[in-house]
Order: structure tokens, then C-alpha cells, then sequence
């Protein structure tokens, strides 16, 4: 392992330790055998490209510094997988994920680690009876276990689900409450609390919405999907029909001829010619397409209720406005009338000579009575008209 790095047990602890630490990338995989057996590699990408066999494009893929959607690509010996922070190469026999020290990926080694431990275990208890049964599945075509890549990928589907599934949960949880507090209060508070949750989901959507596309895509063309079946092509290519048995591409892989013990059963369609069969990964698929489906659903509706407190706001400041305009009405109207008893008021108020002035000295008081009265009346007339047209609530 000198040209590829250090290879070192893998340690939880460690990882977790690792995972405070902030800085450049970090170069290290854990490699996850049939058995559940983990291994840190510390290697560069030219010694991951030379064991799994695939080309520099797609293991730039699996870059975090670069911006690259969900994905989920079928190669020749290997499947590439990117779904958030779950970026890994899962081959017939092994994973590999990036990152293992990532405090998002620890629970899915975790995961894998126990779930193919138990399938090693039962494996184990199997392999008295299999050589005695092996003629009798092949021609019954049982198939009671999954391919080791399959389990692998649902491990992958089912821990991305789960993750952004309670991202929806803990944002339902912070949304629906603000948004009736605002409803109830309409404050610079509740309105930016309100924009920084609808910021947040528009980006969990956009990510759900990545991984959903992802699945319909695989789910709509059948080639992709066959492309997945990596151990029935290993079957396919080392079987006595295909004329020539499979090579031993990397010295630390386990052998062959135990892969195909392991995965006959589950590939006894290849055996008998049928390579087009996917009824088996379309149902996978399926499931967690159903799951992430609800997931985007459910941010769907919290969207819709978001745009309904949206109008129901924008409602409540329409009337508010108009209650404004109203106001401003009733004030013009008023500011009208009081200018026209002002300027009456003035004008006969000034200190100049009148005849008609002369032994009335009550004739002012009546002036000032009579315009009073002129003016309300004024008012109340333009109040009437704004009724009358509807400018004004009843």
C-alpha cells in the first residue's frame, strides 16, 4: 500500500475527534468489506480511480469543492454516489465513502457496518446447506437475498431520506408556529423570522427536489438500472457461457469465485439469459422515490401555507391602508370646510368700515353662526357623496 497511503483500522472515536477539526478536504475513505469489516485508507484519487476502476470525471463527482447535484451513476465495475454528504463507490464487493470522519456520515458507516455484519452472520449459517441446494435454487430460481451493492445503495437511499426527511420536520416544527404568530401580530420580528424560514426551505426543497429527479430518472429508463446490477455482471462475465472467467482486478478484493458463490442466487436471471430483468432494484427504488416524494409533499404544503399567510397579510395591510385612505378623507373634507368658515370668519372679522356694520354690532355673532352651520353641513354632504360611491365603509 505504499503508492496508495496508510491504511489504518477505522476508530468511531477517532472520527468523531476528526470531525471537530476544520480545514482542507480531507483525502481519507472508509473501505467496507462483505462482512462489515472497515478500513481508513488516507490515498489520493489516482490510487481510488486505480482500485475501482472508473475515470477521473466521475470521481470529480464526489469532490466537496465542487458543486455537483445529486447523482446516482452505473459503471462498469462500480456504482458513483452522490446524495448530500453521502459521497461513495460501491463495487460488487466493497464501499468506499468519503468523509468518514463527517459527523453526517459517521451513522451511515455505522449503518452499513452493522447491517452487512448481520448479512455476513446469516451468510455464514447458510454456507452448510448451499452446495447441497445450489442446484435445486438455480433451477427453482430462488432468490432470497439481495445483491451486496443493492444493500449497500439502500442503506445509502434510506439514510438520505431519513435526513432530509427530518430536516422537513424540524422546519415544519419552527415554521407553522411563526407563521401564526405573525398572522396574529404583524411585527419587524415575526416578518423576518418568517423570511429566514422561507429562505430555509426553499433550499431543503431545491435539495429534496435534486434527489427525486435523481430517482425518476433511473426509475424511467431501464438501461440505467441494469447498468446497477454490478454482481450480475460479474456472474454474467466469469459464468462457463461468457467463455472466459473473471480477473482478479485488485489484490486486497476478495476472490471471484466467493463473490459468485454469494451472488448466484441472486443472479440467476443473468445465468439464464435474463440481463433485462429489474424488477428487483425498481422496487427499491420505488420505495424511497415514495419516501422522498412524501418529503417533498409535505414542503409543498408548507410552501402553499406560507403563500396563504403571505395573501392573508397582505389582506389585513390592504385594509389597514384603506382604513389610511379613509382617515385622509374625512380629514381633507373637514380641512375643506374649516378653511372656508376660517376665510368667512376672517374676512368679516377684519377692521374695516361697513354701512351695513353701523348699530348692528350683533351682525358679527350671526356671520360667524351661519358659516358654522354652512360648513358642517358641507361636510356632512361630502361625506354622503363618498358613501354614495363607495369610497368610504358604511
Amino acid at each position: 500500500m505504499a503508492r496508495e497511503g496508510s491504511v489504518v483500522p477505522a476508530d468511531p472515536q477517532q472520527q468523531q475527534q476528526a470531525a471537530k477539526k476544520k480545514g482542507q478536504p480531507s483525502r481519507s475513505w472508509i473501505l467496507l468489506d462483505t462482512a462489515g469489516q472497515g478500513t481508513v485508507l488516507d490515498v489520493d484519487k489516482y490510487a481510488i480511480m486505480h482500485r475501482v476502476q472508473i475515470h477521473a470525471r466521475d470521481l470529480r463527482i464526489l469532490d466537496p469543492l465542487l458543486s455537483y447535484p445529486s447523482t446516482i451513476l452505473g459503471r462498469e465495475r462500480a456504482i458513483v454516489l452522490n446524495l448530500e454528504h453521502i459521497k461513495a463507490i460501491i463495487t460488487a464487493e466493497e464501499v468506499l465513502l468519503r468523509d468518514p470522519s463527517d459527523i453526517n456520515v459517521i451513522p451511515v458507516v455505522e449503518e452499513l457496518q452493522r447491517r452487512l455484519a448481520v448479512n455476513a452472520i446469516c451468510q455464514g449459517q447458510d454456507d452448510a446447506e448451499e452446495y447441497s441446494h445450489a442446484q435445486n435454487d438455480i433451477e427453482a430460481g430462488e432468490d432470497d437475498e439481495s445483491p451486496f451493492e443493492f444493500r449497500a445503495l439502500e442503506v445509502a437511499l434510506e439514510a438520505i431520506c431519513s435526513f432530509l426527511a427530518a430536516r422537513t420536520t424540524e422546519l415544519e416544527t419552527a415554521a407553522y408556529p411563526a407563521l401564526d404568530e405573525l398572522t396574529s401580530k404583524i411585527s419587524s420580528r415575526n416578518l423576518d423570522r418568517v423570511r429566514k424560514l422561507k429562505s430555509a426551505m426553499t433550499r431543503l426543497t431545491a435539495r429534496v427536489q435534486k434527489v427525486r429527479d435523481e430517482l425518476e430518472q433511473l426509475l424511467d429508463d431501464d438501461d440505467d438500472m441494469a447498468d446497477l446490477y454490478l454482481s450480475r455482471k460479474q456472474v454474467g462475465a466469469s459464468s462457463p457461457m461468457s467463455g472466459s472467467g473473471a480477473q482478479n482486478w485488485f489484490p486486497a478484493s476478495p476472490t471471484i469465485g466467493s463473490k459468485i458463490s454469494r451472488a448466484s442466487r441472486a443472479s440467476v436471471a443473468t445465468v439464464h439469459g435474463d440481463e433485462d430483468d429489474v424488477e428487483e432494484l425498481e422496487m427499491l427504488l420505488e420505495a424511497y422515490f415514495m419516501q422522498i416524494d412524501g418529503t417533498l409533499n409535505k414542503l409543498t404544503t408548507l410552501r402553499e401555507y406560507i403563500d396563504d399567510t403571505e395573501d392573508y397579510i397582505n389582506i389585513q395591510l390592504d385594509n389597514h391602508r384603506n382604513q389610511l385612505i379613509q382617515l385622509e378623507l374625512f380629514l381633507s373634507s373637514g380641512t375643506v370646510c374649516l378653511s372656508i368658515y376660517s376665510l368667512v370668519a376672517a374676512i368679516f372679522g377684519m377692521n374695516i368700515p361697513y354701512d351695513w356694520n353701523n348699530n348692528h354690532g350683533y351682525m358679527f355673532k350671526w356671520v360667524v353662526i351661519v358659516t358654522g352651520i354652512a360648513c358642517a353641513f358641507l361636510f356632512i354632504l361630502i361625506i354622503a357623496y363618498a358613501r354614495h360611491k363607495g369610497l368610504v365603509g358604511s
